[in-house]
């Protein structure tokens, strides 16, 4: 009896990765195939990412209270894992785009402020190591509110504390250590990451990740200053470069300030996922896994939640069937490398909020075909997709 794997990503705005694996597993249930369904979702960083760490590892759920990306008090949480010695902190859980209005996205007034308060609540459970998710943030502040939480300070030419940041960052001429929570240097930091860019430029985390956030042409220029300013400023006081980390726009730079001020652990998010959550082992004796998310394409492969699935299944032989919404048309050499199959879950083509809204019962049907094509032809041929 074929054992199958289905390790899915989250599709994006619509729908969550656990809920994407249940869809896919509902249809090869419906299909004519004898098999062994089993559900692996995963995060590569990006939003939800935490919940599935607590899922695959137990852990315990903290509610917090903390402020949202725009000061106002909101009921949050954070979790533990291995028996409490580690924090696992989503920060859209306190900063996220998901917490504000459309009307309200303005990256210039949204801080980290919240997800700042998140550690601080966790430094009081005694965690010497905190995994930090980022994804789905509203902020394009460098981390700075989230530091300031921790009690750095963020000082003007007159030695006065900074406000309305990040807008206000350009001001920026010191940074004032000296009442740091002193817990966190003997706490270890590892940032999931989904994303490569650098923190400043073309491809940085203002030009590129501002614009999603609500972020003007203007705005965007604006933040940029800004993260300049924070780059010379920390270069000044502490000779780290925040802008030739890789993966420090991330997060609108949330990543780089952690790296350059809190001495983070900057990592690959879905590698660090499936080693945290034991993948191989979820591996063994599989005939066939299936990943995707809302597209696959050659950004997949810049480490993205499927390519690390993919990348794995293939070091152990196992073939691989890659789900999205939207795949090349063709052959890419890049993408077969790693995805025997790829398939859209669209069957002809529909406008973004349609196929939104569509996704579970797109994912049901999709499956539901793959297991019968297999039944029909008793094993898995990339040739059988092809007919």
């Amino acid at each position: 009896m074929m054992q199958i794997l289905i390790a899915p990503n989250a599709f994006k705005n619509s729908l969550a990765a656990a809920d994407v694996a249940l869809a896919i597993r509902e249809g090869f249930e419906q299909s004519k195939l004898q098999c062994k369904l089993y559900c692996f979702p995963v995060g590569d960083g990006g939003d939800g990412t935490g919940e599935l760490i607590l899922h695959h590892g137990n852990g315990l759920n903290i509610s917090a209270e903390v402020h949202d990306p725009l000061g106002r008090k909101i009921s949050s949480s954070f979790g533990l894992i291995d028996k409490g010695k580690t924090a696992v902190i989503e920060m859209s859980n306190a900063s996220g785009l998901r917490l504000l209005n459309t009307s309200e996205l303005n990256p210039l007034r949204a801080s980290s402020y919240g997800t700042g308060e998140l550690i601080e609540r966790v430094l009081d459970r005694d965690v010497n190591k905190i995994i930090m998710c980022i994804g789905g943030s509203a902020t394009v502040d460098g981390a700075v509110g989230m530091l300031q939480a921790l009690g750095f300070h963020f000082l003007n030419k007159d030695g006065k504390e900074l406000n309305n940041i990040p807008g206000s960052l350009v001001e920026l001429s010191s940074i004032d250590f000296l009442r740091v929570d002193k817990r966190i240097n003997d706490c270890k930091i590892i940032v999931l990451c989904d994303v490569e860019n650098f923190l400043l430029g073309a491809e940085g985390a203002a030009a590129v990740f501002g614009p999603q956030k609500g972020a003007t042409p203007d705005s965007v220029k604006k933040l940029e200053a800004s993260l300049t300013k924070l780059r010379d400023i920390v270069f000044q006081q502490t000779g780290k470069d925040m802008s030739v980390i890789k993966h420090g726009g991330a997060a609108g730079g949330v990543a780089a300030g952690l790296a350059a001020l809190l001495n983070a652990e900057l990592v690959n998010g879905i590698e660090h996922f499936l080693l945290l959550t034991h993948f191989d082992k979820a591996l063994e004796k599989t005939d066939l896994v299936i990943t995707g998310e809302g597209s696959i394409d050659l950004q997949t492969l810049q480490g993205k939640g499927p390519f690390g699935v993919a990348k794995k299944a293939k070091e152990k032989g196992i073939p691989v069937i890659g789900l999205a919404g939207k795949v090349p048309i063709g052959t890419v050499e890049a993408l077969d490398e790693y995805f025997d199959v790829l398939l859209s879950i669209n069957k002809e083509p529909v406008d973004l909020a349609a196929a939104l809204s569509q996704t579970y019962q797109n994912l049901k049907t999709t499956a539901k075909d793959i297991g019968d094509l297999l039944a029909q032809h008793g094993s898995f041929k990339k040739s059988i997709f092809r007919q």
